[in-house]
């Protein structure tokens, strides 16, 4: 009944719209009348723009499914299951560097922990989405700076970019 591209359209933001539904439900409390429905509808709308908020900032880790392999973030550690090359695992607490490359044609997270290891993770690949949750226990990352940086993979060829490097 729905059309398969509005459909795709509204699954890539429902995140977002549902965030937005919640604004609009404090905001709607909020003009109801009286002190209590005013203080009970600016907690829902700051929920909601909170929400909002994490949202949009989530919103460029979701991508469509291009890369082989699957990405799983699971009890502190990200690991990588790869189809045609080798995957690995990382544990949150050992990460140390956070870089976003390009490599032929295409976006990779690299990840690298405290003994030198380094992972490659495509950013299209299945769950690699998770990596948004993961990221953000990382102590000083700038979620912001992230999904600006992966918005714009796709412009800039072949480019090296660090993102989050662990303080101290």
């Amino acid at each position: 009944m729905i059309r398969p591209d509005l459909r795709a359209w509204l699954a890539a933001r429902s995140e977002s719209l549902v965030a937005a539904a919640i604004l609009l439900a404090g905001l709607w409390l909020a003009l109801r009348g009286g002190w209590f429905f005013a203080a009970i509808g600016a907690l829902v709308l700051l929920v909601g723009l909170s929400l909002l908020l994490g949202a949009i900032r989530r919103l460029p880790f979701r991508r469509g499914i291009t890369a082989p392999g699957l990405v799983e973030v699971d009890e502190g550690a990200i690991r990588y299951y790869g189809a045609a090359v080798l995957g690995g695992e990382i544990a949150l607490r050992d990460l140390v560097e956070i870089r976003l490359l390009r490599l032929k044609g295409r976006g990779h997270w690299r990840l690298r922990s405290t003994s030198g290891e380094a992972l490659l993770v495509p950013v299209d690949a299945a769950g690699a989405d998770a990596l948004a949750h993961a990221f953000t226990a990382l102590p000083g990352l700038d979620m912001g700076a992230v999904s600006t940086a992966l918005a714009h993979v796709a412009d800039q060829p072949d480019a090296v970019r660090t993102v989050w490097r662990r303080p101290g």
